[in-house]
């Protein structure tokens, strides 16, 4: 009797060995969230249990003598003294799930831009003192420490966004991480985060294949989509690549794949790749209309 026990709670240990070597080479889903007042709050998201990581969208200007300024779109007021703070319990409700919150720069409609390599210095320190794990008596979203910063950067080209990346992950080494994740579109290389994201600092890259239908996905040319996908994860010294998706056939101009063709075509031919890190989604608010990341999370 001794021995099959010893048997089966050996053979129970291998499975569980087993189990948690599957889920750590499983892919995860990114989301954005803040763009929408409907989307529900911050820690709903999280509750859902279907994100690994969420971007708060958007600190939408900064830089080049700019007012910083974040747009949470209806979620709540940046412009009333502390009218955003509340969302640091938020905040703290997803890290205590082991999801890593980001603060998304940049978005399609800001204004933003680095002049120099000294104003990226200056937006750094900012980022640092004001959402990080830095201090500040005006932190827009509380005391809540982020665990990093996501480049969407879709205007303000120049060279000077790889000095950014440079000037944050030095504040990695004074305290807790900096991760540094960033959303580029799919023709390569990106005409903004492009040069940035050759320093090799970036942890995550959710690629948009959307909106730029000669690399997106399409049923009838699979062949253009896989060829920049294989450019991507060849060429993007980055630990994980992502692929970016709309969560909605009205999220994006173009480029929204019908669940049945991500699972039966697309995520078989990706995830094979070593750099494969799972499947970033715009935006939580289409997500509740879809239902997507529930229908894709266990094949991600």
């Amino acid at each position: 009797m001794a021995i099959k026990t010893s048997f089966l709670l050996a053979y129970v240990a291998i499975l569980l060995i087993l189990a948690l070597v599957a889920r750590s080479e499983a892919g995860g889903i990114a989301i954005y969230w803040g763009q929408n007042g409907n989307e529900g709050t911050l820690a709903e998201t999280c509750a859902t249990g279907n994100y690994n990581f969420v971007n708060i969208a958007f600190l939408s200007s900064f830089g080049s003598g700019r007012n910083a300024m974040i747009n949470l779109a209806g979620h709540c007021d940046p412009y009333t003294p502390n009218g955003c703070v509340n969302v640091s319990s938020d905040i703290k409700s997803c890290q205590s799930k082991g999801i890593k919150v980001m603060l998304s720069i940049g978005g399609g409609a800001g204004a933003y831009s680095i002049a120099s390599s000294a104003d990226a210095s200056q937006v750094a320190t900012y980022l640092w003192n004001n959402f990080l794990g830095g201090k500040s008596t005006s932190r827009p979203l509380g005391n809540a420490i982020l665990d990093g910063i996501d480049f969407d950067l879709e205007s303000g080209e120049g060279p000077y966004w790889g000095d950014l990346a440079k000037y944050l992950a030095r504040y990695s080494k004074i305290g807790k991480k900096v991760y540094l994740t960033a959303a580029p579109q799919c023709p390569f290389p990106d005409a903004c985060v492009g040069g940035a994201l050759k320093t090799g600092l970036f942890d995550y890259v959710w690629v948009q294949f959307y909106n730029n239908p000669p690399c997106q996905y399409n049923s009838g040319n699979f062949t253009s989509f896989q060829d920049s996908w294989n450019q991507w994860i060849s060429s993007i010294p980055a630990k994980k690549i992502f692929l970016g998706l709309p969560a909605a056939a009205d999220a994006a101009g173009s480029g929204f794949i019908p669940v049945s063709d991500l699972t039966s075509q697309v995520l078989p031919a990706i995830k094979g790749s070593a750099k494969y890190g799972g499947v970033m989604l715009w935006s939580k608010y289409y997500d509740d209309q879809t239902g997507y990341s529930s229908s894709i999370k266990s094949h991600v």
